[in-house]
């Protein structure tokens, strides 16, 4: 029997609003606040929660000079129009591109994610 159940994770960040906004839009999953705490939600249940954390400092990747700790990977069909998708939401394309079965990406605090084929 498992300890815990529904699992989240939770991302700190300078606005939670807008990266709430940036995740709840390219997942198509639903927004909720509670004060400074956001969070987007799967219909089957999957949460990402956003708290805002005063003087942060976004991951510096590939380096270690501030370490990215966590990424999210995300599937996708088409990795040209999943490029164009989050970049009109506010993502950047990462100058390193390590793979082809991937890209990476930095959400508009600065965090690494990768959208992939599989």
């Amino acid at each position: 029997m498992a300890i815990a159940r529904y699992p989240s994770l939770v991302i700190d960040c300078p606005d939670p609003a807008a990266l709430a906004e940036f995740y709840g839009t390219m997942l198509d999953w639903k927004v909720k606040a509670e004060g400074d705490w956001y969070e987007v939600r799967a219909d089957y249940g999957q949460c990402i929660c956003f708290q805002k954390v005063e003087d942060y400092a976004a991951p510096k990747w590939p380096s270690q000079e501030v370490p990215q700790q966590m990424h999210l990977d995300v599937v996708v069909d088409d990795l040209d129009e999943a490029e164009a998708g989050v970049i009109a939401l506010g993502a950047t394309k990462h100058d390193h591109q390590p793979g082809t079965t991937f890209r990476v990406f930095l959400d508009p605090a600065g965090h690494p994610f990768c959208l992939c084929l599989s």
